[in-house]
């Protein structure tokens, strides 16, 4: 807006000076418009962000000084279209009552000439001042929304990114820390073992391999993901693979299904998925359980997924670590709950409940 300004002023000015030269006296008008110009730029240079006392008092200096160099000029069009630069700064610095005031002002740059001619030019030139305030205004309105825009955009970038950055936190913890968990049971199981039982270590050992693999592609995937989407096997699928591998290196684990299965959004299956595999892990780690269950419910309107077991519980209130924030933060997206039931010597019920 400012470069505007500026041409649009030295334009006017320049008009100002060709009028002048045809008069016999033309040093008054081209000093007081040079010195009118000189402070337009210097106003729109050093004014914006300054006390609104600053901003008004050059108006008004302004405005005195233009009435003059417009009666210097003698009403030429040069010195009108100088006046009404005067009007587009106002809208610029001025909240826009108050450059509306500047605007209805500046036609009275007319006043002592003939009422008829008065009157006329004076109406010609409200008309033209009333104009450049509703441009400008438009202009400037338009500017400013498009300096908001670009800082909504800005923020949404920074919101995605750490949405995104959250995703692949609440990844590598619910899909590598359920292997490294269940890599880490089998480990010390077939260490255990080593000894006494050595066919039975080597088992152990063979499947912690297969676990380390498992973790590995797991890794593979989840960069993937970041590249596209990867295609799954169903949900009852995996679910029984989960829990099939839960039995090999914890308590025995069974998995039930209960209602007619049917295709859900690969945003639901994933975070049921998540969910049965942060609760068995919580078993393998703090449960002390003998046995674990698993069901998948697919009710009318919404899917569940239930992770039991006859563990030690814990103290009533207890919210868990960074998994299950991460659970809940990835159903809450999804418009569903979370619910950790817990009782002392009795086990543990997470449940998990999505829209379907």
């Amino acid at each position: 807006m400012e470069r505007f300004l500026w041409m649009l002023t030295a334009g006017a000015y320049g008009v100002l000076v060709l009028e002048s030269v045809a008069h016999p006296n033309p040093w008054p008008a081209i000093v007081t418009g040079a010195l009118f110009s000189a402070l337009v730029i210097l106003g729109s240079w050093w004014l914006p962000g300054r006390a609104a006392g600053w901003r008004a008092g050059y108006l008004v200096l302004q405005g005195v000084l233009g009435l003059l160099m417009f009666g210097a000029a003698h009403a030429s069009w040069g010195g009108t279209l100088l006046l009404i630069v005067l009007v587009v700064q106002a809208v610029l610095l001025l909240p826009l009552p108050a450059a509306a005031v500047v605007a209805v002002a500046v036609p009275f740059g007319h006043v002592g000439m003939d009422w008829g001619a008065g009157l006329r030019e004076g109406s010609g030139m409200l008309v033209a001042a009333l104009f450049a305030l509703v441009v400008t205004w438009l202009l400037r309105r338009e500017q400013q929304t498009r300096l908001a825009l670009a800082a909504a955009n800005e923020q949404l970038a920074e919101l995605a990114t750490t949405r995104e950055r959250n995703r692949v936190a609440r990844d590598i913890h619910d899909g590598l820390g359920h292997y490294l968990t269940t890599l880490q049971m089998q480990i010390r199981a077939g260490r255990a073992l080593l000894a006494r039982d050595p066919d039975r270590a080597d088992e152990m050992f063979a499947r912690a391999e297969e676990q380390a693999r498992e973790a590995l592609s797991e890794v593979r995937r989840s960069v993937a993901a970041l590249r596209a989407p990867r295609a799954d096997a169903p949900l009852g699928e995996r679910l029984q693979r989960l829990a099939r591998e839960a039995s090999e290196s914890g308590p025995s684990t069974h998995l039930e299904v209960r209602g007619q299965p049917r295709d859900l959004s690969p945003q639901v299956e994933e975070a049921l998925f998540r969910a049965a595999q942060e609760g068995l892990t919580n078993v393998r780690r703090h449960a002390h359980a003998s046995r674990a269950h698993v069901l998948l419910d697919y009710a009318p309107a919404q899917v569940r997924v239930v992770v039991g077991d006859d563990g030690s519980g814990g103290p009533p209130g207890e919210s868990g670590g960074f998994g299950l924030t991460g659970l809940r933060e990835r159903v809450a997206e999804l418009g569903g709950a979370v619910a950790l039931d817990s009782v002392p010597g009795q086990g543990s019920t997470l449940t998990v409940t999505a829209p379907a």
